[in-house]
């Protein structure tokens, strides 16, 4: 018994970092040459507040997180422009089974707590009802000296870039969306866990159409 515990207690370490680490999602590489005419994005470009609660597969996710804010160059810069290319923006993505931080680098949703904080994300009822509702969050820290108002500004600028970059993603996809501005940020900072220079600026649901 003595020879078979080392054993069995190395077996259980194994398990369980195997069980930490699918709490990260790895997601299929992005489909960079798929999706409608731009012009014809645009044309489609709509705000839709109707949700239906069907998950969207991982294939499409990942489409999606790309698009957004992904990497698209040698150099590390992004889909969207950046003030000064700070990069400040964190893409948070908020699931019935936890909140995800994206990581553009490696492509890949990183858990940062678990369980379903969607209903925090907004008032309006339609956030517990999409599948997916990013976050985006600015650390303000990165605009370094400026003050208070240059970073607070130029990090709701780089919000509006990457969620247009969404709007247009779902025109192209036939997915329905809206940007939210209606939230209790201090609430959903806590429940997030955000450091104080960490700041939630909008809150933006995907997924697939609902019922009118």
């Amino acid at each position: 018994m003595k020879k078979i515990l080392p054993f069995l207690l190395i077996a259980a370490a194994l398990l369980s970092s195997e069980i930490a680490a699918a709490k990260d999602i790895n997601l299929p590489a992005p489909d960079k040459k798929g999706g409608k005419p731009l012009m014809e994005c645009l044309s489609k470009r709509m705000t839709r507040r109707n949700f239906s609660s069907r998950k969207l597969p991982q294939q499409l996710l990942s489409d999606l997180l790309w698009a957004a804010w992904g990497i698209n160059r040698p150099n590390g810069k992004r889909t969207a422009p950046s003030a000064l290319n700070k990069q400040d923006i964190s893409l948070f993505v908020v699931m019935h089974k936890g909140l995800y931080l994206y990581d553009p680098v490696d492509h890949k949703l990183i858990q940062k707590k678990s369980g379903d904080l969607r209903q925090f994300c907004g008032i309006q009822e339609f956030h517990k009802i999409a599948p997916v509702v990013l976050v985006y969050v600015s650390d303000l820290n990165k605009f370094g000296k400026g003050g208070a108002e240059h970073a607070k500004f130029y990090a709701a600028v780089d919000t509006g870039y990457i969620s247009q970059n969404v709007y247009l993603f779902a025109a192209s996809n036939d997915l329905a969306t809206v940007v939210c501005g209606w939230l209790d940020r201090n609430q959903l900072a806590e429940k997030m866990g955000l450091p104080e220079h960490m700041k939630v600026l909008l809150s933006q649901p995907v997924g697939y159409p609902g019922a009118l």
